[in-house]
């Protein structure tokens, strides 16, 4: 079906961690830094290229849904879970589903930039260094070996 949140949960846990802090969102949000500044960078912006900058960052939360919805969250298929027990739901059109996968990633976006603290910079070098390219290189380790045995 499709759905490897599971099965590749590393891999899972990176792509959503290093997609957070590449769209600049709490609490990797450094260059932003709101308690320093109003709008941190885009202090110096009034008007529409405010607008655009902000809708930059949302556009880009929402492609980071949108590829996390098809690498990790089946994209456009039903849960096969949701067929056995609801039956009906077969029918729904694929791009609804698509659609409310990005939906719920948007929201854990907002859900996580309203409950962590921001990190300082050598926190994030820290994070990136000591977790995220060792659990990445992991995880291309165990995804070879399972390759290699099935």
């Amino acid at each position: 079906t499709g759905f490897y949140a599971i099965p590749q949960i590393l891999g899972f846990f990176v792509f959503v961690v290093a997609a957070i802090a590449e769209t600049n969102r709490a609490p990797f949000d450094l260059p932003e830094a709101e308690s320093e500044l109003v709008a941190g960078y885009f202090v110096e912006y009034s008007g529409m290229r405010f607008a655009l900058f902000y809708a930059a960052e949302y556009i880009g939360m929402i492609l980071m849904g949108c590829i996390a919805s098809a690498c990790y969250l089946g994209g456009w298929t039903v849960p096969w879970y949701l067929i056995k027990v609801l039956p009906f739901l077969k029918y729904v059109p694929g791009i609804v589903w698509f659609v409310g996968k990005v939906y719920f990633i948007v929201f854990c976006y907002y859900w996580i930039r309203a409950t962590l603290p921001r990190y300082r910079y050598d926190q994030l070098m820290s994070l990136g260094w000591k977790l995220l390219i060792p659990l990445a290189l992991l995880n291309i380790l165990i995804t070879g070996v399972l390759k290699v045995i099935f």
